[in-house]
């Protein structure tokens, strides 16, 4: 089935997934066994492809198969163009009165362990011809996934409509202090950022959305932070925090178990308030399928749900009367 068309060359399906197959496995012999071809059919689609396209797409190593820079190019569009024509035919051929089709969902770190789990198991119940893909980061990397194609649907945080995405506001959460628990914390008295800020702190690292947030709450309180350590993890903020290197401040959907287990103290900041709004997001461009409309309806269910039994920390329910998923 060719996907070009090139005259006598023309890229077929069959070389698209061996390439893929071969950059993720690292070896033509791994890639055959997931392809259930011998090796010499491996080979020669990839042979076959480099002689089309005029360029080496592999490098052959000790360590294995490794794409070259133009491999590289060609593997992650391959990949996208595999995944889209997975899609479609799930969207042709669906049984009749069920939502199917391939859904990637980009979840915040800080709210993967409250959604997930829920998610997955209400979709499962609910569409199971709906096959769910879970992506976790920060938001600025979902955002990029989003606007490449690489996501569906996601949460983001201080995000407004742009010409390539769609945001609908969900929720409003304040930032809170995190320390260790002997230092006694507590969520019901708020503590002013020039006093957290009076701690050794472990931060995100510079340049993140999260770190803006709290780099321009201290220029308003007027107070210099004396940042430790930086790191790209909300977990290792965490750890470095039980381990003693300072306090941190994170959002307070991300330590509600911790503070619950004891193994860490919170309490909201203040002087001023540091406030992030949760969005969800979704492509602008083209049609939406069905399977994603029910994803995100799904999302913004399990989300209003959360706040509402107060398993979301000092969030408050924020959509506006249209946006998707309003019950």
């Amino acid at each position: 089935m060719p996907v070009a068309d090139g005259g006598e060359d023309a890229v077929d399906i069959k070389q698209l997934k061996a390439l893929v197959t071969v950059a993720e496995a690292g070896s033509v012999t791994r890639a055959a066994e997931l392809l259930h071809l011998v090796q010499p059919a491996v080979t020669r689609q990839i042979r076959t492809l480099e002689q089309e396209l005029g360029v080496v797409l592999f490098e052959r190593t000790r360590q294995g198969m490794r794409p070259t820079e133009a491999g590289a190019v060609m593997v992650d569009r391959a990949r996208r163009a595999l995944n889209e024509l997975e899609r479609a035919r799930a969207e042709v051929q669906p049984t009749p009165g069920v939502v199917t089709g391939v859904v990637t969902v980009g979840l915040l770190e800080s709210a993967t362990d409250l959604l997930a789990e829920p998610l997955v198991s209400a979709i499962a119940r609910e569409q199971p011809g709906i096959e769910l893909r879970l992506m976790t980061a920060y938001s600025g990397y979902l955002q990029q996934w989003l606007d490449d194609g690489d996501l569906d649907v996601t949460l983001l945080y201080n995000l407004a409509s742009t010409p390539s995405l769609n945001a609908h506001r969900l929720v409003g959460e304040r930032l809170w202090a995190v320390a260790q628990a002997a230092d006694g914390l507590r969520p019901e008295q708020p503590i002013s950022f020039s006093e957290a800020a009076g701690h050794p702190l472990v931060m995100p690292a510079a340049g993140h959305a999260l770190r803006s947030l709290i780099d321009s709450a201290a220029a308003r309180a007027g107070v210099d932070m004396d940042v430790v350590v930086q790191t790209n993890s909300m977990r290792v903020q965490k750890q470095l925090v039980l381990a003693g290197y300072g306090w941190t401040i994170l959002p307070g959907v991300g330590i509600a178990e911790d503070v619950a287990r004891g193994s860490l103290s919170a309490a909201p900041l203040c002087e001023p308030d540091v406030r992030r709004s949760i969005v969800l997001g979704t492509q602008r461009s083209g049609r939406t399928p069905p399977a994603v409309e029910v994803v995100a309806r799904e999302i913004t269910r399990q989300v209003r749900l959360a706040v509402r039994d107060g398993r979301w920390p000092s969030a408050e329910w924020q959509a506006n009367s249209g946006a998707a998923g309003d019950e």
